[in-house]
């Protein structure tokens, strides 16, 4: 998963571009990069670590220009090296062009073969640079013939920003996987994959891109836009998991308040999975904060801020030695024992992937003095790995896949476990949006043929 950020024809277009991406910092926290063009030069700067970080008044004023594309970064193909972060800016028979991309494609692999045979030298090991090659090799030399040709040849995900010295423009995969939307900042076009972006720079949310459109920017006029379907209709698989996880609260995805949405689920789950008895609804946060407040309504038992969750975590820190145990979790999250000592508890969470800081958090709150401790998770057990934008594990390393609840509950050490339903997660993700959604992470359905499944 990543963000992308695009605005054309505003004055310090790289200051905004730097605005959005640290409001999109929770789709990626590896690198980012800001690409811009002025004089039909690109400049570009790009680093691994966090938005605030990488982009210093003097970064800032070498990106000149009056259009820009951004990118946060989060690892799903290729891995986490300097090669892969973005934009990525090729030069060739069609100038120079700047790419930033959110999804992943499931036909890498066969199209990056093809292409090396072809004699095709790739930089990266990101699936991004696939966009950049089939550019390269159309035929055509004009920006927009060749964009098609290159998203004709690739299958999966991408909500994707292209740049060059005379156009902006924005394009989603016909299925809509990953988000992306348009708004306008004072006569300027701005892009981002969330509308929490559009709301720290003040810009008017206006729609979605449409899966399957490409909406072209003429950077000379840019209140002059092309919407183009080049592809033809295919049925819409937004990612549920946008939703239940990934998404800012405050952003409308899909036609939704993302808040409200978790809130619905967590009431759903109260509704499907109660907990008679129980005396305090705890959320994990701060994913599960929503999801526990529509529960503790729905339920009528009191919610409480159970958690503490520290927010100085850096990305690096010294650990002690290992005679301090469950130092991980211990360090981010930490039970406040007036809370929770000696009362039959209800933690609720987003999701349960692994299991592993589930079990931890479990027994921090039998250490604080619980009496009781009944896990609810927001959403299906999660029994597939995703293939389209999420950092998912495989397969193996998912206990869904092959264990039973009870067995699953065993594992955490919960007095009970249990999970909303798939129909019920799809019929509130579906209540404020008519299309389909892709929900193969948690049912194994997926609405692309993929290989190691």
């Amino acid at each position: 998963m990543c963000a992308i950020f695009g605005i054309a024809g505003a004055d310090e277009a790289a200051k905004l571009a730097y605005l959005g991406l640290h409001a999109l910092q929770h789709r990626g926290q590896e690198g980012a990069g800001i690409a811009t063009t002025q004089d039909a030069k690109p400049y570009v700067f790009k680093r691994q670590g966090h938005v605030g970080e990488i982009f210093s008044p003097d970064v800032m004023r070498d990106l000149p220009g009056r259009s820009a594309i951004g990118h946060t970064r989060y690892s799903t193909a290729g891995g986490n090296t300097a090669l892969n972060l973005q934009p990525l800016v090729m030069k060739s028979a069609l100038g120079w062009i700047a790419v930033a991309h959110n999804g992943n494609l499931v036909n890498a692999g066969e199209v990056v073969h093809r292409l090396e045979t072809e004699g095709a030298i790739f930089q990266s090991t990101t699936d991004t640079e696939v966009f950049i090659h089939l550019m390269a090799r159309s035929p055509h030399r004009e920006l927009v013939p060749a964009l098609t040709y290159a998203l004709s040849q690739v299958q999966g995900a991408y909500s994707l920003l292209v740049l060059n010295s005379r156009q902006l423009i924005a394009a989603r995969d016909p299925m809509g996987f990953r988000p992306l939307v348009l708004g306008d900042l004072r006569g300027s076009p701005v892009f981002a994959s969330e509308t929490c972006a559009f709301d720290l720079i003040g810009a008017r949310f206006i729609r979605e891109i449409e899966p399957g459109e490409m909406l072209v920017v003429d950077l000379d006029e840019v209140s002059r836009w092309e919407s183009l379907r080049p592809f033809p209709k295919s049925p819409h698989k937004k990612c549920v998991f946008e939703h239940v996880y990934f998404a800012r609260p405050d952003s409308n995805v899909f036609g939704s308040n993302v808040h409200g949405v978790r809130k619905a689920l967590g009431r759903r789950l109260a509704k499907e999975q109660p907990v008679p008895g129980g005396e305090v609804v705890i959320p994990v946060p701060d994913s599960g904060v929503p999801a526990a407040i529509g529960f503790a309504e729905e339920s009528g038992i009191p919610f409480d801020m159970g958690i503490i969750r520290s927010h100085y975590i850096g990305r690096t820190f010294i650990e002690p030695k290992q005679s301090i145990r469950d130092f991980g979790v211990k360090l981010k999250l930490s039970p406040i024992r007036s809370c929770v000592e000696g009362s039959r508890i209800v933690v609720v969470d987003d999701s349960l992937v692994r299991g592993t800081t589930s079990k931890k958090l479990i027994k921090h709150f039998r250490d604080a003095g619980a009496r009781e401790v009944h896990l609810r998770i927001s959403a299906p057990p999660t029994t597939s790995p995703c293939f389209y934008g999420i950092d998912t594990p495989t397969r193996a390393e998912l206990p869904a896949s092959s264990q039973s609840i009870e067995e699953i509950r065993r594992y955490i050490g919960a007095d009970s476990l249990g999970y909303l339903s798939l129909s019920g997660l799809i019929e509130v993700a579906s209540a404020s949006s008519a299309s389909g959604f892709c929900h193969a992470c948690f049912s194994g359905e997926y609405p692309t043929a993929v290989s190691n499944k």
